[in-house]
C-alpha cells in the first residue's frame, strides 16, 4: 500500500489503501459530527459557513472557520512536502510518516476527549481543528502517492465520478474498457468503505465514546505495518536466496578442488 508511488501502483495497491483509509475517514467524520456538530473530513461546508459569517460580520467565527480550512490545507501541504522531498531516499518511510502524524493527532483527540474534555466551545474548536489537520494529511498522502486516483476523506468528487462512470457503462465499448471498469471499482469501493465507516462509528461511539478514536488509529496502524511486514519478509527471502546461492557455489568450488587434488595421485 505504501511501498509504491504514482503510476507504478497497481489497482490492488490502491484498493487496499483506499478502502482502509476511507473507512477510517468515515469514522472520524461521523464522530466529529455527533460530538462537535462539525464535519472533520471535508471542507466544502466550511467554505459556505465562512462566507456566511463574513457576510454577518462575525469575525471570531470567521477566524475559527478560516483556521479549520487552513489546517486541512496545511495537512495536505505537509503530506505532499514529505513525499516529494524524501520519496527518493526511502519511499516507505516518506509515505508512512504522514500517517504517523495523523495517528498522533487522532490519539490526542481520543485521550483528551476521554480524560480531560469539559465540553467547552474552545476545546471543541481545538479538537475539530486537530481532526481537520489529520484528514488533510490523509487525503494529501493518498492523492499524492496514487497520482490523484485515491481520495478518501470526502465523497463529492467520488459521487460525481460515479455518475459519469456508470453513465458510460450504458455503451458497450466503455463497459469492456478495463481502465474504466477499474476506476469504477476503486471509486465504488472507497464510497462504500467511507459510508460503512460512518455507520459503524455511529454505533460504536454510542457504546465506547472517545475510545472510538483508538479503533481509527488501529486501522491506520494496519496500513503502516502491512507494508513494513512485507518489506521485512521480502528482505528475509532475498537474503535467504543469496545465502543459499553462496552455499551452493562454495560447495561446488570445494568439490572441484578435491577432484583436482586427487587426480595427480592416481
Amino acid at each position: 500500500m505504501l511501498r509504491k508511488y504514482s503510476n507504478s501502483r497497481t489497482l490492488k495497491d490502491n484498493l487496499r489503501l483506499g478502502v482502509l483509509t476511507a473507512y477510517a475517514a468515515g469514522m472520524v467524520n461521523i464522530a466529529s459530527l455527533m460530538i462537535f456538530f462539525a464535519f472533520a473530513s471535508n471542507v466544502t461546508g466550511h467554505y459556505a459557513i465562512l462566507a456566511a459569517e463574513i457576510a454577518r460580520g462575525n469575525w471570531y467565527q470567521v477566524a475559527i472557520v478560516f483556521g479549520w480550512i487552513f489546517l486541512f490545507f496545511l495537512g495536505s501541504f505537509t503530506s505532499n512536502l514529505v513525499v516529494i522531498h524524501f520519496n527518493h531516499r526511502n519511499t516507505y518511510l516518506a509515505h508512512a510518516f504522514p500517517l504517523v502524524l495523523e495517528i498522533l493527532c487522532l490519539l490526542t483527540v481520543g485521550i483528551y476527549g476521554e480524560y480531560f474534555y469539559e465540553e467547552t466551545l474552545t476545546e471543541s474548536e481545538f479538537l475539530v481543528a486537530l481532526m481537520l489537520y489529520a484528514m488533510g494529511l490523509q487525503n494529501g498522502l493518498t492523492a499524492s502517492i496514487s497520482n490523484s486516483k485515491v481520495k478518501t476523506t470526502h465523497l463529492t468528487g467520488a459521487t460525481t465520478d460515479l455518475g459519469i462512470l456508470y453513465s458510460m457503462f450504458t455503451k458497450r465499448e466503455f463497459r469492456e474498457n478495463p481502465e474504466i471498469r477499474a476506476k469504477a471499482l476503486l471509486t465504488t469501493s472507497i464510497a462504500v468503505a467511507y459510508l460503512s465507516g460512518g455507520i459503524s462509528a455511529g454505533f460504536v461511539y454510542l457504546q465506547i465514546g472517545f475510545k472510538m478514536f483508538y479503533i481509527v488509529c488501529f486501522f491506520l496502524i494496519i496500513v503502516i505495518f502491512y507494508d513494513f511486514y512485507k518489506l521485512r519478509l521480502v528482505r528475509y527471502l532475498n537474503l535467504s536466496k543469496v545465502k543459499l546461492t553462496n552455499n551452493h557455489q562454495s560447495f561446488n568450488t570445494r568439490s572441484k578442488q578435491k577432484k583436482e587434488v586427487k587426480a595427480p595421485v592416481s
